[in-house]
């Protein structure tokens, strides 16, 4: 499948689910629609944002792109809309943006991928499709996920104690880089900081003995991340304790995104995997993770979940008990899983899921 006869399958999609929204249009605002309906294309300038300097409005016989002279060139000549045949190009004065909307005939039903007046809100069905990925983007995925594993491996044998969380995070940042990967979240936190906070910002707090590293990375509008943590010196006993709890809560999720499997289920084998550690509660004080792709997390798990898993997804579950977290991302296959986002480099610890062996990252003790 080529680039053009993934645009055509999506688009295709698309369309189907116009017709059973009942609308006549729908409005692409995310860059992540927009990555995903072209097949990766970025039309993005500040990461910060969830619009990108371009939108798609998709009609029942024709794509309509809208953007402006300043942005034009370059989505012409860098991200393969040049080639796009099936897209009708309007562009704008960067003084003078068009209003798409104002395109459509009058009484036009119209849908959107997120909230906006006078437009159905199909954000859940539009990342749904996002969610499904085709061959091509698994295969991209997997490419995506080896990269961000090789800028953590790199990133993580770097850290030192004296560091600032900053430091650290510019290390982690510059190796995703190196790998053609655009960082769209790096948290840092070290030593206490891991244990107070589930989502730690760096800040000029400077390393002793422990550090935690995150990364989310981007390339081609997908989205991989993982977590690895490094120790200089022998584990406490509890961290110890901890680290191999959260490992197995990790290997519960991972054994039974499977597909066909609702993903409240899912969440729940999380939940009792918790429980069957002796960190009952610890699920409370974080999301688990979820279905990855065009957004770090198209839909979390959570009890009410709606979605099901299908072969070719990619998930990465996040799973958090205070001071210690596991993350990866993975492919679901016809057999069995796939971690993606190996780091060979560093220790993991195999554990047994039913008659499956899973192997998770475990903390890096360093002399």
């Amino acid at each position: 499948m080529n680039l053009a006869e993934e645009r055509r399958e999506k688009l295709a999609r698309l369309r189907r689910l116009m017709s059973e929204s009942e609308v006549d249009a729908v409005w692409l605002r995310r860059m992540s629609s927009f990555a995903w309906l072209t097949a990766g294309a970025a039309d993005y300038v500040s990461i910060a944002d969830e619009h990108g300097v371009a939108s798609l409005l998709v009609a029942s016989d024709k794509v309509s792109l809208f953007t402006n002279n300043i942005e034009a060139p370059r989505l012409l000549a860098e991200e393969g809309l040049a080639e796009a045949d099936e897209v009708e190009w309007q562009i704008a004065p960067w003084h003078e943006p068009a209003d798409p909307l104002a395109s459509l005939p009058a009484g036009a039903r119209v849908g959107c991928d997120e909230a906006f007046p006078g437009a159905r809100n199909l954000a859940g069905p539009v990342s749904s499709l996002r969610s499904r990925l085709l061959p091509p983007e698994t295969e991209r995925m997997r490419d995506l996920g080896r990269r961000c594993g090789v800028a953590m491996a790199g990133a993580v044998q770097q850290v030192a104690p004296g560091m600032r969380e900053f430091e650290i995070a510019g290390i982690l940042a510059r190796e995703a880089l190196a790998q053609s990967v655009v960082p769209v979240v790096t948290l840092i936190a070290v030593d206490e900081r891991v244990t107070q906070f589930r989502h730690p910002i760096a800040t000029d707090r400077r390393m002793q003995r422990y550090a935690m590293l995150v990364l989310s990375g981007r390339r081609h509008g997908l989205i991989a991340s993982l977590t690895r943590l490094v120790h200089f010196g022998p584990l406490p006993r509890d961290l110890r304790q901890r680290a191999e709890a959260v490992a197995r809560v990790d290997a519960a999720l991972i054994a039974n995104t499977r597909p066909g499997r609702r993903l409240a289920d899912i969440f729940q084998a999380g939940v009792e995997a918790y429980a069957a550690t002796g960190y009952r509660d610890e699920w409370l004080h974080h999301h688990q993770g979820g279905t990855s792709g065009y957004e770090g997390r198209e839909e979390k798990g959570r009890p009410a979940a709606s979605g099901v898993v299908y072969e070719g997804q990619a998930y990465a579950w996040n799973p958090s008990i205070a001071g210690t977290k596991s993350e990866d991302t993975i492919i679901v296959g016809s057999a069995a899983n796939e971690v993606v986002s190996i780091t060979p480099q560093l220790p993991t610890v195999v554990l047994r899921v039913g008659d499956e062996t899973i192997a998770r990252p475990a903390i890096w003790e360093k002399n």
